[in-house]
């Protein structure tokens, strides 16, 4: 697999090195030469086959000869040991639920295909690697639980003070071993900023080895085309072949991954990219006009970005063309009054607690019917986290029909450990250069 900068088609690279280098140093993000389009025969029979044999098979047309098949089988099998099931809630709606993995949110999926990933090509003796993460929340949890007690690396996951939820945070926070957080007096975005930083400066590339586990990792994105797939997969063994994926968008890497399934053949109408009141994409779908704000806290922190770091691979996918992207991606936002409205909405019809993000998704599909449906679409709206990491948006009514997981009540009893730092990189710096 060869990869290039979104910003110089003529720099390229292996698929080892986009993994460990995370980022070119033009500052562009990665993105495969060849976009290979799967076998049609795959496609109409996605529901003869498990969700580990559709990631086997889009991984090896991505990776092509980069790691042996049984070496990659032996990965898929270890990371993506949990399950996505699709619900349908009615005959024409159905939530793909993403958080059954230990970290309890979509991002399993790419932190624990990423970490087995870089496990697998680190060597014996080699210099230890630094993973850097930026996260607005659920990013940090599945980084930490991916990466914890991987030999020679050690994981730095910066986050906004007071912008996550209290087990989001603990969920970051209180593994110690060779994972450890930085919580910045600032926002994701400054957050965000301090990894990109890090990754420029020479001095610090000069003595550490520096990857990131955001997804401007290429090994962060190709897991997540995985539940795409399985997601159709299972609706065409319900009987249903024309799908409209509502997306909660922040970073843009989740609807990234999507598009990048759609370029490899996914069966798929529409994507709706639902975002919050952080608006940066549905503006410019409306104006033409690409402006970044300073992100906004709500209620769905995970998608308070105002810079979207993905937005650029997007982009590059559709040569740069609104329009041609327009024609498969429509966008909407919606404030915390509508999300929480939405919340009470979706338990009253179908007695379905859903997180602010997946509530924003079925807001999306909401508006897209009276604008677009037509009468044999499917709606899939993504649920990309549980409930239970938000305890305070629900009402006691609907907060008490929450069934709390284990490892949720194992956090409860353990105990913050984080560095407090100001949104300063030469402090950040100092601190890289101190530990090294």
């Amino acid at each position: 697999m060869k990869l290039y900068s979104t910003n110089n088609r003529d720099l390229k690279v292996d698929f080892q090195s986009a993994v460990f280098n995370s980022m070119p140093q033009d500052k562009g993000l990665y993105m495969p030469v060849i976009i290979p389009v799967l076998d049609n025969e795959f496609l109409q029979h996605l529901d003869q086959y498990t969700l580990p044999e559709i990631a086997y098979t889009i991984a090896s047309a991505l990776l092509q000869d980069d790691i042996p098949a049984d070496d990659l089988k032996a990965i898929i099998e270890d990371a993506i040991n949990f399950n996505a099931p699709v619900k349908q809630l009615n005959e024409k709606t159905y939530v793909l639920e993403l958080f059954h993995g230990p970290s309890l949110a979509f991002k399993d999926f790419g932190a624990r295909f990423m970490s087995r990933i870089m496990a697998y090509f680190l060597k014996d003796n080699e210099k230890m690697l630094d993973v850097l993460v930026a996260t607005s929340g659920d990013t940090g949890g599945a980084v930490a639980l991916g990466f914890l007690g991987v030999p020679n690396t050690r994981v730095t996951i910066l986050y906004p003070k007071g912008k996550v939820s209290d087990i989001q945070e603990l969920q970051l926070c209180s593994n110690g071993e060779n994972i450890r957080a930085i919580e910045i007096d600032g926002t994701f975005d400054d957050c965000q900023h301090l990894v990109k930083q890090a990754f420029a400066d020479e001095e610090l590339n000069a003595v550490l080895r520096l990857t990131s586990a955001n997804s401007i990792n290429i090994s962060r994105l190709i897991p997540q085309t995985f539940y795409y797939f399985n997601a159709v997969a299972q609706l065409y063994r319900a009987g249903k072949r024309k799908v409209v994926f509502s997306v909660p968008s922040g970073n843009f890497g989740n609807i990234g991954a999507g598009l990048l399934a759609y370029k490899m053949g996914l069966p798929v109408a529409k994507f709706i990219a639902a975002t919050n009141a952080n608006d940066t994409v549905p503006r410019f779908m409306e104006s033409g006009v690409y402006e970044t704000r300073p992100s906004v806290q709500t209620y769905a922190n995970a998608m308070d970005v105002g810079a979207p770091s993905n937005w650029v691979r997007i982009m590059d996918m559709f040569e740069g063309d609104r329009d041609q992207l327009a024609q498969i991606v429509k966008s909407y936002r919606y404030t915390d009054e509508e999300t929480v409205g939405a919340i009470a909405e979706i338990y009253k019809q179908f007695n379905y607690v859903a997180c602010p993000h997946t509530a924003i998704a079925w807001l999306a599909v909401q508006d897209y019917q009276k604008q677009y449906s037509s009468a044999d679409d499917t709606f899939v709206f993504l649920s990309t986290a549980h409930p239970c990491k938000f305890p305070d948006v629900f009402t006691e009514e609907i907060g008490a029909e929450i069934v709390i997981p284990s490892q949720v009540e194992v956090l409860k009893s353990k105990v913050k450990q984080a560095t407090s730092m100001q949104f300063d990189f030469e402090d950040f710096k100092h601190f890289l250069l101190a530990s090294n």
